[in-house]
């Protein structure tokens, strides 16, 4: 059997080196990247053709769902498994939406780990079983009637608008985007239209109840935060 070619997306350094000792750990898998943000991993993807990225949902700059997406879109031969401490549903049902296979609670064990990886490069879907039964209830009924306001952005926006959220100016956000700042400006006056919000602490809201930055209460549990 070929060695499965993992990237590792984590925005801690210290949980990067840890994860990295557990997945080497297991037999037959290779982490050949990491990366500490959604834009890197998407880079690391481009570079080094892994068979699997393992990936953190709360990363600056771009998220790691929107992340998934982007990755999913472009090669969906590789195999998106998200891992977090959140099990907030909107989190959940969000990862599925952009492709990936699996989400994996961070108070998961090394063996649901290891059965995660495997589960995700033959193809499968994994849930950890605190979010299983309910979240892929929701996730078909939310698909069925018509999804997240989120769908409605489109994925330029969607990066803006978790960049305001997490505080950046419009000229930080235009260098890091490599776009003119008035560029910005219209796409955060647009964004602010489309979804009927007004102010800069309106669109932080947003940004957490639809699982674009981390909400601290949404990891007690299933179903519970913003």
């Amino acid at each position: 059997m070929s060695t499965v070619r993992l990237v590792l997306v984590d925005d801690h350094g210290l949980m990067r080196a840890g994860l990295r000792r557990l997945v080497e750990s297991i037999s037959g898998v290779e982490v050949v990247a990491e990366a500490e943000n959604g834009r890197e991993a998407v880079a690391r993807v481009r570079e080094h053709a892994p068979q699997l990225v393992l990936m953190d949902v709360a990363l600056p700059v771009l998220n790691g769902l929107e992340a998934c997406a982007r990755i999913t879109e472009r090669w969906p031969e590789v195999a998106v498994l998200m891992l977090s401490m959140y099990a907030n549903e909107e989190y959940v049902l969000r990862a599925l939406r952009n492709g990936a296979l699996g989400y994996l609670l961070k108070s998961a064990s090394a063996s649901e780990l290891e059965l995660a990886i495997r589960a995700a490069v033959k193809g499968d879907r994994y849930l950890s079983p605190e979010v299983s039964r309910h979240v892929i209830d929701a996730y078909v009924n939310r698909t069925q009637s018509g999804g997240s306001p989120l769908d409605a952005l489109t994925p330029r926006q969607r990066e803006v608008l978790q960049l305001v959220a997490e505080g950046h100016t419009t000229r930080e956000i235009a260098a890091l985007l490599h776009l003119g700042v008035k560029t910005v400006e219209t796409h955060r006056t647009n964004i602010m239209r489309q979804l009927d919000v007004h102010d800069v602490v309106g669109l932080v809201r947003f940004a957490i109840r639809h699982g674009l930055l981390p909400d601290e209460s949404a990891s007690t549990g299933a179903g519970e935060g913003a």
